[in-house]
């Protein structure tokens, strides 16, 4: 029998490698907070909102992300999307991803 506990960690500890490269993806086009959140769940992966905004701010400190204030339907809100060194990352990591995915999968297909 599994534990549950050992699982919810070793999950959690996947998750949060997988998290960066599924925001980065999402961020190909502008999106606000709340909006890019959405994407993210409606494709399979929620994100908390105590994990989303603490991750946009250090994805834009590290020089990966420009964000500008926009006012809508009488709204501010920041919208995030991927710079110039932010896409040529996501394309290095997406590269990297789909090599340890195919490695993943030849490790656990059963012979």
């Amino acid at each position: 029998m599994v534990d549950t506990d050992a699982f919810g960690k070793l999950e959690l500890e996947l998750r949060r490698g997988v998290v960066v490269v599924a925001t980065l993806s999402q961020l190909r086009t502008q999106r606000y907070g709340y909006e890019l959140r959405q994407a993210l769940a409606d494709k399979g992966m929620p994100i908390e909102e105590g994990t989303l905004y603490p991750l946009l701010r250090r994805l834009e400190t590290q020089g990966l992300l420009k964000s500008e204030w926009k006012l809508e339907a009488g709204s501010q809100r920041r919208y995030y999307s991927l710079n110039a060194d932010g896409r040529k990352l996501l394309k290095k990591l997406t590269e990297s991803w789909q090599g340890m995915n195919n490695a993943m999968d030849r490790l656990l297909k059963e012979d």
